[in-house]
């Protein structure tokens, strides 16, 4: 075992330390399965981040000023678990029993609003670091717009702790070149640099000089040598990082993944497996450890640790004192954070949303733009962005500025062209507490947002995802460009709602209802090309898409249903004019939110679509995938089977078939067989 002196660590701190890693491996060994390398070789360098660095309250895990801490290697998640518990967190000896049992709250990778310290999901690797970067954002954020002289309302910090996977993900690349850019010096990384990866040493594929990269990035980077216990080293590079200095830190730490197994040590069986009950007996004897107890927690440890919840109380009661006092001189600020933590708007949206004229011709894109215009000036702590693509996506209001290291109030962040990072990094800002984040690209880059978008989705982040260019309505820039599969692609995702206005007014009902509402993450689906602006005196109110799906125009005996969404409504509502000329009546309805719509009750779902009524036409420029459960076994849909092409949206319209006419002709043919 290392020296103490050498390393700063005590007896009493080695036990501690030998209890985290001895619990880690438990609890893998009990499941059966899991990843016990890593979190026995981080467990000192873990132990010294929590009890010496980070300020936090167990008994309040979301204490407004704590300090942020990530495991963005996920994996090592029992790592975390026993630093919950032994800190004295709400999370029992017999949740660590359980580990990735059902029902237990210790699942295989750390699951935000499911366990409690975890501040964000974590796992697929890379978003963790990435997430940091929009926890470290929003703080610097709320500082500047709140902290006055001698209030020093928001000062914490984010600690990460990254592996290899992390660093070899591109997004962590993106969120780190980024965070360089912005001087984010609140945004601390431990990068835990162990050598080894699921399929062997790390040399097999990931041989770059990673402290030259972050270098490079614009970071401040340390490297702490040694086995694992060099803490005094750690400590000294902590110090140094806590200090205001303009850039985000990287510590290079040297670990060795599965410290102390005979037989595992620095090897990648390691990694992901349980080290097997013989091996586990071995390493507790060889620590001077009872090899046939497990799961044990010493008298001295509970002690020594459980001092973590009278420095979180004393903390939190100190800074709760700040507050009082800083409520009684900046009333007006502390009133705007107290009503942004109760999910309250300082503002009614609806009488502030823009009235569009009927029969004029508006990009739903361009009404988000007005929309935001509107509103943004009067919602502090909603902040903009997009991944380079800020004139298409119309997300940048009037008057806005942009975030910058020399501006930490600006409302704007200009991403670059990093949509993965822009997502995770959104996913980070969300769980603030406070901010509301939005940004925008093209719909069919949300592939390249994938991995943070469906962790929001799991996590139930409210994170605003505008997507514009949501169809081959985008035209020229042809398949590469243009959506056909995304819609049903993100509708599949559980706990997404995903919104396409069929016209301007509706998209602004639709960004009403998102700012309204931060319960999950919403997706906003908006055109590129002009489409009318309906007149909501002949028309049902474009304020009934709260309620997902809706009659549009309503005929007392129907003989078909013609159902679209976004842009195709109105090619439904061409194709009744056309169907009416032959005597056949129809009933159109707008779907914009099909997640909505589930949610109504059984007998509004009913008036909408009546199940007496069999003959019915879906119309969406993307492909059929999910509108089955809509137009049921006799109905017909037009739309996309194929990829599009390069050339003027009208021509792409006419060409793929997605037109009046052919509504109609599916709408005839779906009656011919409904009898």
């Amino acid at each position: 075992m290392a020296n103490a002196n050498a390393t700063g660590l005590s007896a009493l701190d080695m036990k501690c330390v030998e209890t985290i890693r001895f619990l880690a491996m438990d609890g893998v060994q009990a499941a059966n399965s899991g990843h016990p390398g890593m979190p026995m070789g981080m467990a000192a360098a873990a132990y010294a981040l929590w009890m010496r660095h980070l300020r936090f309250n167990p008994a309040d895990p979301k204490w407004l000023n704590r300090d942020r801490f990530i495991l963005s290697a996920g994996h090592g998640s029992m790592l975390l678990y026993s630093l919950l518990h032994l800190c004295g967190f709400d999370l029992p000896l017999d949740e660590l029993k359980q580990f990735r049992q059902w029902g237990s709250k210790t699942p295989g990778h750390p699951e935000y609003g499911h366990t409690p310290g975890v501040e964000v999901t974590t796992g697929p690797l890379g978003q963790g670091i990435s997430n940091g970067v929009g926890m470290a954002i929003a703080q610097k954020y709320l500082a500047a717009r709140y902290n006055k002289d001698g209030f020093p309302i928001f000062d914490y910090k984010i600690y990460v702790i990254a592996g290899d996977g992390c660093l070899q993900e591109g997004v962590s690349g993106e969120a780190s070149s980024l965070a360089g850019h912005l001087g984010l010096d609140n945004l601390i990384v431990i990068y835990d640099d162990n050598g080894i990866t699921i399929d062997g040493e790390t040399h097999l594929s990931f041989t770059e000089d990673v402290a030259k990269r972050y270098e490079a990035y614009g970071w401040n980077v340390h490297t702490v040598g040694g086995d694992g216990h060099n803490i005094a080293e750690l400590d000294r590079v902590l110090e140094i990082a806590k200090k205001p200095n303009g850039r985000p830190t990287l510590i290079k730490f040297r670990s060795h993944i599965g410290f102390g197994s005979p037989n595992f040590q620095d090897t990648h069986t390691a990694h992901g497996a349980p080290l097997g009950v013989e091996e586990c007996k071995l390493i507790k004897k060889n620590a001077g450890w009872d090899p046939e107890t497990t799961f044990v927690v010493p008298e001295e440890v509970v002690a020594h640790m459980g001092k973590a919840k009278e420095k979180g109380a004393r903390l939190q009661k100190e800074y709760e004192a700040l507050f009082a006092k800083y409520a009684q001189a900046y009333p007006q600020e502390a009133k705007e954070i107290m009503d942004a933590l109760a999910g309250r708007l300082p503002i009614e949206i609806e009488p502030l949303l823009p009235k569009f004229e009927a029969g004029t011709s508006v990009a739903t894109r361009q009404a988000s733009g007005k929309t935001l215009d509107a509103l943004m000036p009067h919602l502090p702590l909603v902040i903009g962005g997009s991944a380079d693509l800020t004139p298409s996506n119309n997300t940048r209001f009037k008057g806005a500025t942009d975030f910058q290291k020399n501006n930490l109030t600006g409302r704007y962040i200009r991403y670059g062209v990093r949509e993965h990072a822009m997502a995770a990094i959104m996913n980070g800002m969300a769980v603030s507490g406070l901010i509301r984040p939005y940004g925008g690209t093209f719909m069919v880059f949300s592939d390249y947002m994938r991995g943070a978008l469906r962790v929001a989705c799991l996590s139930k982040y409210p994170t605003i995802f505008v997507f514009t260019h949501d169809t081959i309505g985008l035209g020229e820039d042809g398949p590469t460009h243009q959506p056909v599969e995304h819609l049903a692609s993100l509708r599949a995702i559980p706990n997404l709602l995903v919104i396409r206005p069929a016209d301007a007014n509706e998209t602004a009902q639709a960004w009403k209802y998102t700012l309204e509402h931060r319960d999950q993450p919403i997706a906003l689906a908006l055109t590129r090309q002009g489409i009318p602006v309906l007149d909501q005196s002949k028309y049902a109110s474009a304020s009934n898409l709260v309620k997902g799906a809706y009659v549009l125009i309503k005929d007392a005996n129907p003989d078909v249903l013609l159902l679209g969404a976004g842009s195709e409504v109105h090619i439904a509502l061409q194709a009744r004019e056309i169907l009416a000329a032959e005597g056949i009546r129809s009933q159109v309805v707008s779907m914009p939110c099909w997640e909505l719509f589930e949610r109504q009750p059984a007998a509004y779902k009913e008036s909408v679509i009546p199940s007496s009524i069999k003959a019915r036409v879906g119309v969406e420029a993307g492909v059929r995938m999910g509108w089955d459960r809509w137009i049921g076994p006799w109905g017909e849909f037009v739309g996309m089977s194929t990829f599009g092409v390069s050339a003027p949206y009208k021509v792409c319209y006419k060409n793929f078939g997605i037109t009046p006419e052919a509504v109609a002709a599916a709408a005839k043919k779906s009656l011919s067989a409904a009898k």
